[in-house]
Protein backbone atom coordinates (compact mmCIF):
# COMPACT_ATOMS: atom_id res chain seq x y z
CA UNK A 1 0.00 0.00 0.00
CA UNK A 2 3.23 2.38 0.57
CA UNK A 3 3.50 2.80 -3.09
CA UNK A 4 -0.36 2.83 -3.57
CA UNK A 5 -0.73 5.88 -1.51
CA UNK A 6 0.67 8.64 0.93
CA UNK A 7 0.84 8.38 4.56
CA UNK A 8 -2.03 10.89 5.22
CA UNK A 9 -4.28 9.09 2.99
CA UNK A 10 -3.34 5.69 4.37
CA UNK A 11 -4.17 6.52 8.02
CA UNK A 12 -6.95 8.36 7.73
CA UNK A 13 -8.59 4.78 5.79
CA UNK A 14 -7.36 2.43 8.04
CA UNK A 15 -8.48 4.83 11.02
CA UNK A 16 -11.93 5.43 9.50
CA UNK A 17 -12.50 1.37 8.47
CA UNK A 18 -11.70 0.61 12.36
CA UNK A 19 -14.37 3.03 13.72
CA UNK A 20 -16.99 2.06 10.71
CA UNK A 21 -16.36 -1.63 12.46
CA UNK A 22 -16.95 -0.44 15.79
CA UNK A 23 -19.51 1.48 14.77
CA UNK A 24 -21.88 -1.56 13.09
CA UNK A 25 -20.72 -3.66 16.48
CA UNK A 26 -21.89 -1.69 19.31
CA UNK A 27 -25.11 -1.12 20.18
CA UNK A 28 -25.43 2.70 20.16
CA UNK A 29 -28.85 3.23 19.68
CA UNK A 30 -28.89 7.36 17.48
CA UNK A 31 -25.46 8.53 19.27
CA UNK A 32 -22.46 7.47 17.89
CA UNK A 33 -20.52 4.68 20.07
CA UNK A 34 -17.50 6.99 21.20
CA UNK A 35 -20.22 9.57 22.78
CA UNK A 36 -22.51 6.78 23.71
CA UNK A 37 -19.63 5.17 25.27
CA UNK A 38 -16.69 7.28 25.98
CA UNK A 39 -13.74 4.23 26.31
CA UNK A 40 -14.28 3.83 22.78
CA UNK A 41 -12.82 7.04 22.35
CA UNK A 42 -10.26 6.53 24.02
CA UNK A 43 -9.71 3.40 21.77
CA UNK A 44 -9.87 5.21 18.32
CA UNK A 45 -7.25 7.40 19.99
CA UNK A 46 -5.03 4.30 20.89
CA UNK A 47 -5.34 3.30 17.13
CA UNK A 48 -4.63 6.42 15.66
CA UNK A 49 -1.43 7.15 18.05
CA UNK A 50 -0.27 3.07 16.82
CA UNK A 51 -0.92 4.08 12.91
CA UNK A 52 1.29 7.07 13.91
CA UNK A 53 4.16 5.02 15.31
CA UNK A 54 3.88 2.10 12.61
CA UNK A 55 4.36 5.17 10.35
CA UNK A 56 7.45 6.24 11.86
CA UNK A 57 9.09 3.13 12.56
CA UNK A 58 8.95 2.24 8.96
CA UNK A 59 10.39 5.57 8.03
CA UNK A 60 13.14 5.06 10.44
CA UNK A 61 13.33 1.47 8.96
CA UNK A 62 13.45 3.09 5.60
CA UNK A 63 16.09 5.56 6.66
CA UNK A 64 18.36 2.57 8.22
CA UNK A 65 17.86 0.94 5.30
CA UNK A 66 18.78 3.95 2.72
CA UNK A 67 22.34 4.10 4.57
CA UNK A 68 23.21 0.71 3.35
CA UNK A 69 22.74 1.19 -0.38
CA UNK A 70 25.72 2.26 -2.98
CA UNK A 71 25.89 5.79 -3.72
CA UNK A 72 24.38 4.64 -7.00
CA UNK A 73 21.74 2.70 -6.03
CA UNK A 74 20.76 6.10 -3.17
CA UNK A 75 20.71 8.08 -6.61
CA UNK A 76 18.12 5.84 -8.54
CA UNK A 77 15.67 5.90 -5.24
CA UNK A 78 15.74 9.18 -4.60
CA UNK A 79 14.49 9.17 -8.29
CA UNK A 80 11.63 7.00 -7.86
CA UNK A 81 10.64 9.05 -4.49
CA UNK A 82 10.66 12.25 -6.73
CA UNK A 83 7.90 10.35 -9.39
CA UNK A 84 5.73 9.08 -6.04
CA UNK A 85 2.06 10.41 -5.73
CA UNK A 86 2.60 13.27 -3.46
CA UNK A 87 0.01 16.27 -2.17
CA UNK A 88 2.55 19.42 -2.42
CA UNK A 89 0.77 20.85 0.64
CA UNK A 90 0.45 17.82 2.81
CA UNK A 91 3.77 16.95 2.61
CA UNK A 92 4.89 20.68 3.00
CA UNK A 93 3.21 20.79 6.39
CA UNK A 94 4.58 17.24 6.82
CA UNK A 95 8.17 18.47 7.10
CA UNK A 96 7.64 21.37 8.90
CA UNK A 97 5.56 19.50 11.78
CA UNK A 98 8.23 16.68 11.79
CA UNK A 99 11.30 19.34 11.26
CA UNK A 100 13.62 16.39 9.68
CA UNK A 101 15.88 16.51 6.96
CA UNK A 102 15.24 14.56 4.06
CA UNK A 103 17.26 12.04 3.13
CA UNK A 104 19.65 13.41 0.84
CA UNK A 105 21.03 16.19 3.09
CA UNK A 106 21.10 14.03 6.16
CA UNK A 107 25.13 14.11 5.57
CA UNK A 108 24.52 17.58 6.66
CA UNK A 109 24.06 16.60 9.92
CA UNK A 110 25.92 13.17 10.68
CA UNK A 111 27.88 13.46 13.77
CA UNK A 112 31.24 12.18 14.19
CA UNK A 113 30.91 9.00 16.32
CA UNK A 114 30.69 6.13 14.52
CA UNK A 115 30.27 2.59 16.17
CA UNK A 116 30.91 -0.55 14.10
CA UNK A 117 29.58 1.81 10.93
CA UNK A 118 26.44 2.99 12.56
CA UNK A 119 26.39 6.75 12.31
CA UNK A 120 23.77 9.62 14.30
CA UNK A 121 22.03 12.20 12.87
CA UNK A 122 21.92 15.27 14.87
CA UNK A 123 18.46 16.30 14.61
CA UNK A 124 16.36 18.80 16.43
CA UNK A 125 13.48 17.78 18.59
CA UNK A 126 10.05 17.86 16.32
CA UNK A 127 8.13 20.80 16.28
CA UNK A 128 5.36 19.53 16.29
CA UNK A 129 6.56 17.71 20.30
CA UNK A 130 8.00 21.12 21.10
CA UNK A 131 4.62 22.61 20.41
CA UNK A 132 2.68 20.13 22.44
CA UNK A 133 5.36 20.24 24.69
CA UNK A 134 4.73 24.62 24.88
CA UNK A 135 1.24 23.90 25.27
CA UNK A 136 1.24 21.47 28.74
CA UNK A 137 3.11 24.56 30.25
CA UNK A 138 0.14 26.80 29.06
CA UNK A 139 -2.32 24.42 30.11
CA UNK A 140 -0.40 24.02 33.97
CA UNK A 141 -0.25 27.52 34.15
CA UNK A 142 -4.12 28.55 33.82
CA UNK A 143 -4.94 25.22 35.64
CA UNK A 144 -2.90 26.73 38.32
CA UNK A 145 -4.33 30.52 38.27
CA UNK A 146 -7.75 28.59 37.79
CA UNK A 147 -8.36 26.72 40.66
CA UNK A 148 -5.09 27.41 43.04
CA UNK A 149 -5.06 31.30 42.80
CA UNK A 150 -8.55 32.08 41.81
CA UNK A 151 -10.42 29.03 43.73
CA UNK A 152 -12.62 28.24 40.61
CA UNK A 153 -14.95 25.29 41.92
CA UNK A 154 -13.11 21.89 43.42
CA UNK A 155 -14.05 17.89 43.24
CA UNK A 156 -16.43 18.22 46.12
CA UNK A 157 -18.24 20.76 44.92
CA UNK A 158 -18.73 19.21 40.93
CA UNK A 159 -19.65 16.31 42.70
CA UNK A 160 -22.56 17.74 44.96
CA UNK A 161 -23.57 19.28 41.45
CA UNK A 162 -23.65 16.12 39.64
CA UNK A 163 -25.52 14.43 42.37
CA UNK A 164 -28.24 17.04 42.89
CA UNK A 165 -28.70 17.45 38.91
CA UNK A 166 -28.67 13.44 39.07
CA UNK A 167 -31.48 13.14 41.60
CA UNK A 168 -33.75 16.07 40.00
CA UNK A 169 -33.21 13.75 36.79
CA UNK A 170 -34.49 10.70 38.16
CA UNK A 171 -37.43 12.44 40.01
CA UNK A 172 -37.87 13.49 36.53
CA UNK A 173 -37.77 10.04 35.17
CA UNK A 174 -40.36 8.58 38.23
CA UNK A 175 -43.22 10.85 37.23
CA UNK A 176 -43.23 8.88 33.78
CA UNK A 177 -42.22 5.83 34.81
CA UNK A 178 -44.41 3.93 36.18
CA UNK A 179 -43.01 1.02 36.95
CA UNK A 180 -41.46 2.84 39.48
CA UNK A 181 -43.76 4.00 41.48
CA UNK A 182 -44.12 3.32 45.33
CA UNK A 183 -46.31 3.45 48.29
CA UNK A 184 -45.41 7.16 48.33
CA UNK A 185 -45.47 8.21 45.11
CA UNK A 186 -48.11 6.29 42.94
CA UNK A 187 -51.39 8.29 42.22
CA UNK A 188 -54.36 7.13 40.98
CA UNK A 189 -55.09 6.22 37.08
CA UNK A 190 -58.03 6.98 35.57
CA UNK A 191 -56.71 6.41 31.66
CA UNK A 192 -59.05 3.73 30.16
CA UNK A 193 -56.23 1.63 29.73
CA UNK A 194 -55.32 1.26 32.96
CA UNK A 195 -58.87 0.45 34.50
CA UNK A 196 -59.37 -2.26 31.84
CA UNK A 197 -55.74 -3.56 32.86
CA UNK A 198 -56.75 -3.25 36.51
CA UNK A 199 -59.84 -5.11 36.17
CA UNK A 200 -58.70 -8.04 33.67
CA UNK A 201 -56.11 -8.26 37.16
CA UNK A 202 -58.50 -7.98 39.88
CA UNK A 203 -60.85 -10.71 37.89
CA UNK A 204 -57.60 -12.87 37.84
CA UNK A 205 -56.63 -12.63 41.28
CA UNK A 206 -59.15 -10.99 43.57
CA UNK A 207 -62.80 -11.84 43.35
CA UNK A 208 -61.79 -15.27 44.90
CA UNK A 209 -61.81 -13.48 48.24
CA UNK A 210 -63.36 -9.76 47.34
CA UNK A 211 -66.41 -11.11 44.77
CA UNK A 212 -66.62 -10.09 41.17
CA UNK A 213 -68.72 -6.93 42.26
CA UNK A 214 -66.59 -6.00 45.16
CA UNK A 215 -69.04 -7.04 47.47
CA UNK A 216 -66.51 -9.22 50.11
CA UNK A 217 -66.27 -13.07 50.89
CA UNK A 218 -63.26 -14.36 52.67
CA UNK A 219 -62.04 -11.09 52.54
CA UNK A 220 -63.75 -7.69 53.06
CA UNK A 221 -66.24 -5.38 51.17
CA UNK A 222 -64.78 -3.08 49.06
CA UNK A 223 -67.56 -1.13 48.25
CA UNK A 224 -68.24 0.81 51.35
CA UNK A 225 -65.86 3.73 52.89
CA UNK A 226 -64.45 1.18 55.77
CA UNK A 227 -61.32 -0.05 55.41
CA UNK A 228 -59.24 -1.64 57.71
CA UNK A 229 -55.66 -0.86 56.53
CA UNK A 230 -56.56 2.76 55.08
CA UNK A 231 -58.16 4.17 51.89
CA UNK A 232 -57.35 5.86 49.17
CA UNK A 233 -54.75 4.91 46.50
CA UNK A 234 -51.66 5.11 48.56
CA UNK A 235 -52.98 2.78 51.33
CA UNK A 236 -54.49 0.47 48.73
CA UNK A 237 -51.12 -0.04 47.31
CA UNK A 238 -49.26 -0.44 49.60
CA UNK A 239 -51.91 -3.06 51.25
CA UNK A 240 -52.21 -5.03 48.08
CA UNK A 241 -47.88 -4.59 47.78
CA UNK A 242 -46.97 -5.53 51.36
CA UNK A 243 -49.99 -8.02 52.01
CA UNK A 244 -52.80 -7.81 55.09
CA UNK A 245 -52.67 -8.05 58.59
CA UNK A 246 -50.19 -10.72 59.74
CA UNK A 247 -51.41 -14.30 60.27
CA UNK A 248 -55.04 -13.51 58.60
CA UNK A 249 -54.52 -10.70 56.32
CA UNK A 250 -54.12 -10.52 52.55
CA UNK A 251 -50.57 -12.01 51.30
CA UNK A 252 -48.22 -9.63 49.58
CA UNK A 253 -48.50 -9.19 46.02
CA UNK A 254 -45.63 -7.96 45.26
CA UNK A 255 -43.48 -10.92 44.30
CA UNK A 256 -46.03 -11.57 41.91
CA UNK A 257 -47.42 -7.86 40.46
CA UNK A 258 -45.31 -5.53 39.25
CA UNK A 259 -45.52 -1.91 40.81
CA UNK A 260 -47.70 -0.42 37.75
CA UNK A 261 -49.99 -3.84 37.98
CA UNK A 262 -50.30 -2.97 41.84
CA UNK A 263 -51.37 0.51 40.70
CA UNK A 264 -53.64 -0.29 38.40
CA UNK A 265 -55.51 -2.72 40.53
CA UNK A 266 -55.77 -0.14 43.25
CA UNK A 267 -57.14 2.00 40.84
CA UNK A 268 -59.91 -0.05 39.48
CA UNK A 269 -61.12 -0.38 42.99
CA UNK A 270 -61.38 3.55 43.64
CA UNK A 271 -62.59 3.79 40.08
CA UNK A 272 -64.84 1.06 39.29
CA UNK A 273 -65.60 -0.98 42.71
CA UNK A 274 -65.98 1.43 45.67
CA UNK A 275 -68.74 3.46 46.16
CA UNK A 276 -71.19 0.66 43.81
CA UNK A 277 -73.98 -1.60 45.26
CA UNK A 278 -72.64 -5.43 45.56
CA UNK A 279 -75.16 -7.90 45.37
CA UNK A 280 -74.57 -9.44 48.47
CA UNK A 281 -72.21 -6.73 50.38
CA UNK A 282 -70.16 -8.31 53.42
CA UNK A 283 -70.68 -5.85 56.64
CA UNK A 284 -68.31 -3.32 56.96
CA UNK A 285 -64.90 -3.94 58.22
CA UNK A 286 -62.59 -1.60 59.85
CA UNK A 287 -63.09 2.22 59.93
CA UNK A 288 -64.47 4.85 57.77
CA UNK A 289 -61.80 6.76 55.63
CA UNK A 290 -61.91 10.05 55.04
CA UNK A 291 -58.97 11.46 51.98
CA UNK A 292 -57.43 13.84 54.11
CA UNK A 293 -56.59 15.85 50.67
CA UNK A 294 -60.35 16.39 49.96
CA UNK A 295 -61.59 16.64 53.80
CA UNK A 296 -62.83 19.79 54.84
CA UNK A 297 -61.63 21.56 57.70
Amino acid sequence: MKNIAPWWVRIPVIFFLVFGIMEYYIDSGDKPAFIEYPISLVFLLLVLLILLAIEIILKAIENVLYQTLSEEAKKKYIASKNKEWQWAYGSKVYKKLTGNKPIEKEGEIVLDHNYDGIRELDNTLPPWWVYMFYGTIIFAVVYLLRFHVFNDYNQDLEYEQEVAAAQIAIEEYKKTAKNLVDANSVELLTEASDIKAGEALFTANCVACHMADGGGGIGPNLTDKNWILGGGIKNIFNTISEGGRDGKGMVAWKQNLKPLEIAQVASYVLVEINGKEPANPKAPEGDIWEDPDTTQE
